[in-house]
């Protein structure tokens, strides 16, 4: 067949990588699914002015440039894998989204969500399935769950809207692959493709609904689906709680309950059927039990394992089996101990970040970190026998949005300011504590070879500027300047000038910089978001102010305009500054996009979606800026309802 990327004249050496995505993703979906491409002619076209990734009108799909031209020099790693990801995701849509469709728009997560599981599944097998499994429940819980947990909380199936467009969000595509996962979990792998081969059987041509989707896997597999129907039905976050643990003559009894919080127009829930994936170390580190997917149907549940040498310790949530969030008060030495030892990737990394939240959270409170927590964190980091890249994924610390997520379920107000703080002064403590693993890590990352954009190749990378960007802080700017100068890639370039940014230094090559891609759209943009997003907090509202006076800031552009505006909101504490500045930066130029990209404007608005949890004073200032935004005249219907949903 005649497979073609179109895109703007002198772009046409940025087009392998998205040819080669696209090659990969028909021959992956052919052989894990069964699903042939069904015309003589596959077309890509590549533009610039897209407020979407893409879109996968059949046979001719639409992308925004971003998701398709790559070039060593102007792109980076993430954006490679995220090359890769989207190419699959559109051209996966062509059997769940063309073939299969939706009935009406209440159905857009029977063809997001699965195809947002597809293209992890592809990204999985492509990229390590452990270390894309992390990837996806960072993205999960930083924006997601915010979601879920605040005025914009819907289920994933909605039951009304006013505008669709802006229902295309992280709980129909991600929390909605979710529920893809949790099924196969339930029914196993092979009762999955009966029942994935029997929805198609059934469907391909039609327009489908999430009932037509569940009732394969009901006549596949024999299971009753009533109460998972609830997953699509009900809005919010489930909390899985360990209420008790009991050991006695070799039995251990693991009892848990669920819970999940009210949400705008659903005060009370109903229990959900959680899988819960739970593995057993006994003592000495080696598996006493093997992984047991557990179903907690009921608010409150008991599980029982017998014939134990010693008293367990458990390895709960294994593979993040459901997206809920898990309440345990963890022994003393526990998550040290799953750290060095549990087999789940998931876990390992689980433990890693449970430790960090701890050392989080002993400065937040005005204390000190645990001693015993670098020495656990530095013994797993050199453990040759894992993966650069999910050795840096242990190195990182939980987002600055997971600790206020965490204050707020605590009932105690927000202040990004002081968490930002006390964040900066857990790098520093890392930046101190690991010793000769830094320099070890950033010396092997420079010396990989001509750049590669495979999964190894990245890894090294992203472990080698995971260390360099807590380098700087003890050593000063010298190496990322090193760096920056003898790069010859953009990964290392953007990691250098990062780091560099993140110290207050790099005046000269931020400028170096901008005079040798000012002419490349895309690269520029990228010059653009680095200033915003590396801003110390006091600075970060003028400097975005000042970013949108620069004579190629061009706000009509979709890319452009989240660049700097889009940046600024993933600064929280930059955004979230205590004189309200960085609110009526952005209601003002809402207010003036709103009449030429509604769209745009509604889903950039999502920056104030936290203000209800903010201490009093950021509060009322971020409720003033709502409040002036919606008594405007001739609001689109876009920027209206999402206004109004976070005011009600």
């Amino acid at each position: 067949m005649d497979l073609a990327v179109w895109v703007r004249e002198g772009d046409e050496g940025k087009c392998a990588y998205a040819m080669d995505a696209l090659k990969r993703a028909m021959a992956w979906d052919e052989a894990v699914y069964g699903r042939e491409y069904d015309l003589d002619v596959f077309n890509i076209v590549a533009v610039d002015d897209f407020n979407m990734g893409a879109m996968e009108n059949k046979g001719l799909n639409i992308f925004n440039s971003s998701a398709v031209l790559a070039s060593p020099d102007t792109a980076t790693d993430a954006d490679y894998e995220r090359i890769e990801r989207i190419v699959a995701h559109e051209y996966f849509h062509n059997w769940t989204g063309n073939r299969v469709t939706c009935r009406d728009w209440f159905q857009l997560s029977l063809k997001e969500g699965l195809t947002v599981f597809r293209d992890q599944q592809f990204m999985g097998d492509m990229r390590g399935r452990g270390t894309k499994r992390i990837q996806d429940v960072i993205l999960l819980r930083a924006r997601q769950f915010r979601e879920d947990a605040g005025p914009l909380a819907h289920p994933v199936r909605p039951e009304s809207f006013v505008e669709i467009n802006n229902f295309y969000t992280l709980t129909v595509y991600e929390k909605g692959a979710e529920v893809i996962g949790m099924l196969r979990r339930l029914v196993g792998e092979e009762g999955y493709a009966r029942a994935v081969d029997l929805y198609f059987d059934r469907h391909d041509g039609q327009a489908a609904t999430v009932e037509d989707w569940l009732k394969a896997f009901e006549d596949a597999t024999g299971r009753d689906l009533t109460q998972f129907r609830r997953w699509y039905a009900q809005a919010g976050t489930p909390r899985v709680r360990v209420e008790a643990e009991e050991w006695k003559d070799g039995r251990y009894t693991l009892t848990l309950s669920q819970h999940t919080p009210p949400t705008p127009g659903q005060p009370v829930k109903e229990p959900f059927v959680i899988p819960v994936a739970v593995g057993l170390l006994s003592p000495n580190g080696d598996e006493a039990a093997p992984t047991r997917m557990l179903e907690l149907t009921e608010e409150r549940q008991s599980f029982h394992w017998d014939g134990l040498g010693a008293r367990p310790i458990p390895s709960i949530l294994r593979g993040f089996s459901a997206p809920v969030i898990l309440e345990r008060e963890r022994p003393e030495g526990e998550a040290a101990f799953l750290l060095a030892h549990d087999r789940d990737e998931f876990n390992r990394w689980e433990a890693a970040q449970a430790l960090a939240r701890r050392a989080i959270r002993a400065v937040l409170e005005g204390g000190q970190p645990d001693p015993s927590w670098l020495p656990s964190l530095a013994a797993a980091l050199r453990d040759e026998g894992l993966s650069p890249a999910y050795r840096a994924l242990l190195m990182a610390l939980p987002s600055e949005e997971e600790t206020a997520a965490s204050l707020h379920d605590e009932g105690r107000p927000v202040d990004p300011g002081a968490i930002h703080v006390a964040h900066e002064a857990i790098r520093d403590h890392l930046a101190a504590g690991l010793g000769d693993l830094l320099p070890l890590f950033h010396d092997a990352a420079q010396n990989g070879g001509p750049y590669s954009p495979d999964a190894q190749s990245v890894g090294r990378r992203s472990l080698g500027n995971a260390a360099l960007a807590l380098l700087v802080r003890r050593e000063g700017p010298a190496r990322a300047e090193r760096q920056f100068a003898e790069a010859d890639n953009m990964t290392q370039s953007v990691a250098a000038l990062a780091a560099l940014l993140s110290i207050g230094a790099g005046e000269a090559e931020l400028a170096a910089f901008h005079d040798r891609w000012q002419h490349e759209r895309l690269v520029l943009d990228k010059w653009f978001a680095l200033q915003v997003a590396q801003a110390r907090p006091e600075d970060a509202v003028a400097i975005a102010e000042r970013l949108t006076r620069h004579p190629a800031f061009d706000w009509k552009n979709p890319n452009r305009f989240r660049s700097v505006l889009g940046a600024l909101t993933g600064n929280p504490a930059g955004f979230h500054d205590p004189s309200g500045a960085g609110y009526r930066l952005l209601g003002s130029w809402l207010e003036r996009l709103d009449g030429v990209n509604p769209q745009l404007a509604a889903r950039s608005s999502g920056g104030f979606e936290t203000w209800k949890r903010l201490e009093p004073r950021r509060r009322a200032l971020a409720e003033a800026e709502l409040q002036r935004l919606r008594a405007l005249p001739r609001l689109s219907p876009d920027l209206a309802e999402m206004i109004d949903r976070m005011l009600a």
